[in-house]
């Protein structure tokens, strides 16, 4: 049989009619939107229906709606499947905001928990610098020993560039004061890098700049109650098994400025005998980059009705 990890994606994936025809199909899917609406008291999913885009992609919508479409397909796979999450995954991961959905995947947070706590880390992120400060930019055709040289070619005294996300695949994107990331382009089209270009994000994310939204998070952390997962996770900063609830509380605080490892979680879960990934929620990122990374490697996407069908052959 199979051995499934389910992965959850981040933030990029979102996109307006996100989930609408899943709630239309099914019961499930209402419930889980239905339950993140009534916790923000916002109806977050006409957004996601309806838009407009601009609303949508501010983080503080993005980061709830994003976990809402994941929760919602695994709520209608189970539902449909007549399985629990642990009778079919090993492990559990996801990106960024996505590991928020991969912990209430497991039962480590409840849906109306989790989507409160990403309402406050995308406000917290989007708070952490000011409007212009920070920049993020796509280095393509490089790997991350160097993008990390690069990075530290390109920052000036008392500036920060790092690597915020490995994507796998040749795409490391970085992250920092905007000077420096707009050097470490230049720098990066002198090294060979094949392709590097400014992204259009709202705020530096994982990265230093962001650690006022690490002690607002590390704050609203320890407060919360954190259940042991029912099947372990692969952790973005570590990409290495999670399964203690204090372990996981301080994760989650790290991996605010933290790089998210995910090539490197990609290869851990394989080397733990995945050879099937199944990505739950909006648009089909992950999949896309774990063929890149774990090539001998199933990889599908679940977000629309026809998707789940297909997915449940599988299963």
């Amino acid at each position: 049989m199979p051995r499934h990890a389910f992965i959850f994606p981040g933030q990029g994936s979102q996109s307006v009619g996100m989930g609408r025809d899943l709630a239309a199909a099914f019961a499930p899917a209402r419930e889980v939107l239905q339950e993140v609406d009534d916790t923000l008291r916002h109806k977050l999913s006409k957004l996601m229906f309806e838009g407009p885009a601009e609303e949508l992609t501010l983080t503080e919508n993005a980061q709830p709606a994003l976990m809402a479409v994941s929760l919602a397909v695994l709520r209608v796979l189970e539902h449909e499947g007549r399985f629990l999450l642990p009778q079919r995954a090993v492990l559990v991961a996801g990106h960024s905001l996505g590991e928020y959905s991969a912990l209430a995947a497991a039962g480590s947070f409840g849906i109306a928990q989790a989507a409160r706590l990403l309402r406050l880390r995308g406000q917290a992120m989007q708070a952490a610098t000011p409007p212009g400060v920070g920049a993020m930019a796509a280095l393509l055709g490089a790997d991350l020993a160097l993008a990390r040289e690069i990075c530290a070619l390109a920052a000036a005294a008392g500036e920060i560039v790092e690597p915020a996300n490995d994507n796998g695949g040749g795409q490391v994107v970085i992250s920092g004061d905007k000077a420096a990331v707009e050097r470490a382009v230049e720098l990066a089209r002198s090294k060979g890098v094949k392709r590097a270009m400014l992204l259009p994000v709202s705020a530096p994310f994982h990265c230093a700049l962001m650690r006022p939204a690490a002690e607002a998070m590390e704050q609203a952390l320890h407060a919360e109650v954190i259940a042991t997962p029912s099947v372990p996770l692969i952790a973005n900063v570590t990409a290495a098994k999670a399964t203690e609830a204090a372990d996981i509380r301080d994760l989650l605080v790290r991996q605010v400025t933290g790089t998210v490892r995910w090539a490197e979680s990609v290869r851990t879960m394989t080397s733990m005998g995945v050879d099937s990934f199944i990505e739950l929620g909006a648009g089909k990122v992950l999949a896309g980059l774990v063929r890149r990374i774990a090539p001998d490697a199933a990889a599908a996407s679940a977000g629309t009705p026809a998707e789940i069908e297909t997915i449940l052959k599988t299963l």
